[in-house]
């Protein structure tokens, strides 16, 4: 992997693939960039897609205290390695609320397109939120990871048996080394509301996508943007839940991305 270096030195990983513009990828919580790498050959062939290791994961370094800002620092680190332009981005997940904030920031964004970040959008929900980040933060300081990994993933959704199947996987030990990210994305999430105040500053094309068959909160999160950020595109995969089909997403994506300013 090539490496870029963020503003407060940390060396952020990332894979260059394809030519044309660029097209920053950012995942969301407990993966690094393999979640993206057959989306990133599928849409190489249409841009310069770069697909990075958020700081803390994968090849990329970390240096502490963590804060939103040093993620942003992290985006705006790869876009100038990508060529120092404008670029555009995609983020799924609570990357997709992380690309918000790079946006908002005003990092050289061209186009946002956004799959299914999780707002919290009534009070029962952002209290269920705030609960569960209290509850991983904790279990991180203790050096709980493993534990950490298991209630994030019963949490959102990840039924018990197939958890149980993946404690004893090689994938495992991975996944309990990046644990401590967790209370990073929990960070970029915030109060888990949808974050209202970032809105105005979102003045780029943007593209909203849900999955057809996503859960019924994604799919509201998916609506609430739509509704806070007037004009934006709206595309639904059919078929899809939360973990995506590449192959289903890069049309959507190419579309999108290609449409003339």
């Amino acid at each position: 992997m090539e490496q870029a270096r963020s503003a407060d030195g940390t060396v952020i990983a990332f894979d260059r693939l394809g030519d044309g513009p660029p097209l920053v990828l950012v995942s969301g919580a407990s993966c690094d960039h393999q979640v993206h790498t057959a989306l990133a050959a599928g849409l190489a062939e249409h841009f310069t897609v770069v697909n990075y290791d958020r700081r803390g994961r994968g090849e990329s370094g970390d240096t502490p205290p963590y804060a939103v800002e040093r993620e942003i620092d992290d985006i705006a680190a790869v876009i100038d390695a990508a060529g120092g332009g404008p670029a555009h981005l995609f983020g799924a997940s609570s990357g997709a609320t992380l690309t918000l904030h790079a946006a908002a920031a005003g990092l050289p964004v061209t186009r946002l397109a956004l799959w299914e970040p999780p707002f919290a959008l009534d009070d029962e929900a952002a209290r269920a939120w705030l609960e569960l980040r209290a509850t991983l933060e904790g279990l991180i300081a203790a050096g709980r990871n493993g534990d950490a990994v298991e209630t994030f993933m019963l949490n959102v959704g990840v039924p018990p048996q197939l958890v149980a199947g993946m404690k004893g996987s090689p994938a495992w030990p991975g996944l309990e080394r990046i644990a401590p990210t967790l209370a990073y994305d929990g960070a970029v999430q915030g109060d888990g509301r949808p974050p209202h105040h970032l809105f105005p500053k979102i003045t780029m094309p943007v593209l909203v996508l849900e999955g057809e068959e996503s859960p019924e909160d994604m799919r509201r999160s998916a609506q609430a943007l739509l509704a806070a950020l007037p004009g934006a595109r709206h595309a639904v995969l059919k078929g899809q839940g939360h973990q995506f089909a590449p192959e289903l997403m890069v049309p959507a994506l190419v579309e999108f991305f290609s449409r003339p300013v």
